[in-house]
């Protein structure tokens, strides 16, 4: 890979799963859920997330250090998912995550936080230093003092205490589009199983392209 890919852990439901076709008809690799409404909307506002894929992070994009490679990526990921046992966390919802849609937990568990932060600590030896540019896209004008110390520490302000598990649907929406998007969405996943993580995904990216699955690890306990 070249100096610009950049790797992420992901959560990625299995592909045969009912949440996979509910992520693919979302993002536009399937027929488009719902009434016209809200197939106008997915349309217009889904560009955006569909260059990350239907996921939840775990541990957001990073280039490798110049010492790493992606065999040690695949070798570390392949150790947090090395006899561990599926991760209940329940039922979904849809819901406004500031201006944009996702589907997050109804009661996210502890150890789901507590999985997320091992991922964290687990690859970031892996990380190289944040860019100027890096750091400058997250923003950190906009962060509290914790979210740039974090930024600093992690190359990501959403990490520990601020995580959210979310497994994004839209780009960002109008106040308008979110009124109509919400109950229409909220229908469509009415009828999702309960989630359970079973695995984890690492995915790169080349340059600008979307990102793309490398190898989907399931748990092993």
């Amino acid at each position: 890979m070249d100096d610009l890919a950049r790797y992420a852990l992901y959560f990625t439901p299995a592909p045969s799963s009912a949440l996979a076709a509910f992520g693919d008809a979302i993002l536009g690799a399937g027929p488009a859920p719902g009434p016209d409404a809200l197939r106008a909307i997915l349309a217009a506002n889904t560009a955006e997330p569909r260059v990350y894929g239907f996921h939840a992070t775990l541990k957001a994009p990073m280039r490798l250090a110049p010492d790493a490679t992606e065999a040690d990526l695949l070798h570390a990921a392949a150790a947090l998912a090395a006899h561990r046992s599926p991760l209940p966390v329940g039922p979904l919802r849809v819901a406004a995550l500031g201006d944009f849609m996702a589907l997050v937990p109804e009661a996210p568990p502890p150890s789901l936080g507590l999985f997320a932060a091992e991922c964290v600590c687990a690859l970031d030896p892996l990380r190289a230093p944040l860019t100027p540019s890096e750091r400058a896209r997250r923003h950190p004008e906009r962060l509290d003092p914790r979210g740039r110390a974090l930024l600093e520490r992690w190359g990501y302000p959403h990490v520990f205490e601020t995580f959210r598990f979310h497994m994004t649907l839209t780009g960002r929406l109008a106040p308008e589009e979110r009124a109509t998007a919400l109950p229409l969405l909220a229908e469509a996943a009415a009828d999702l199983p309960d989630l359970v993580i079973d695995a984890v995904s690492v995915v790169v990216q080349d340059g600008t392209a979307p990102f793309r699955l490398l190898r989907r690890l399931p748990f092993s306990p």
